[in-house]
């Protein structure tokens, strides 16, 4: 695995919610209460591939409205070289040339598809690949490639952004091992100074 087991469980990655779409039953490993869990190992694999698709891609544009979403996506851009597109994604962004925000990526990343849908909904109709961190609320409408996780955690998203940054590094050949990646999981997390209204379990969009 591309980091101990426990590691994943401990930032509560395998949490998923109460509901299950019909796409996320094949990830649901077990049930407790009406709580789902995902399936670690296939969260393991995916991040894995995801991270081969995205490093053949110079231009990948990164989608995350979500306050505990932002500051890892915007330090996996950091070290990537992505372009990180922050909070309320503004109509167009990808579509109306004529914007100042206007961007063309070859491939878009976002922290969740239901929240960041209108960034989907552009990219298939400019024929953009996606890749995306799915929940078990989610459903794969405009999705090329999905990775099943807590996409909500405080704590699991600064991981998954971690991990996908590192092995993005690695098939590029930046970097050779893990131990070469000279970041923590800690640089990706929400810093307290920069805490919110949001609490773990709710789910703002940062305007």
């Amino acid at each position: 695995m591309l980091i101990p087991r426990e590691k994943y469980i401990e930032r509560g990655v395998q949490i998923g919610t109460k509901i299950v779409t019909k796409e996320m039953k094949s990830y649901i490993y077990k049930q407790r209460g009406e709580l789902k869990f995902i399936n670690i190992e296939a969260t393991d694999e995916r991040i894995r591939v995801a991270a081969k698709i995205l490093s053949k891609y110079n231009k990948i544009a990164v989608v995350a409205s979500r306050v505990y979403a932002i500051p890892a996506a915007q330090k996996f851009c950091e070290i990537i070289g992505a372009k990180a597109i922050l909070g309320r994604f503004k109509p167009g962004t990808f579509t109306n040339p004529s914007l100042e925000d206007f961007y063309e990526p070859e491939v878009v990343l976002v922290a969740d598809p239901r929240v960041e849908r209108q960034a989907l909904i552009e990219a298939t109709k400019m024929g953009i690949p996606s890749v995306a961190l799915v929940d078990t609320d989610n459903t794969f409408k405009y999705l090329d490639y999905v990775v099943p996780c807590n996409n909500k955690g405080k704590k699991s998203l600064p991981l998954i952004f971690y991990l996908l940054a590192r092995e993005i590094l690695k098939y590029r050949n930046e970097i050779k091992s893990d131990s070469e990646f000279n970041h923590s999981i800690e640089e990706f997390e929400l810093k307290e100074e920069e805490e919110g209204p949001e609490k773990e379990g709710e789910h703002e969009v940062m305007e």
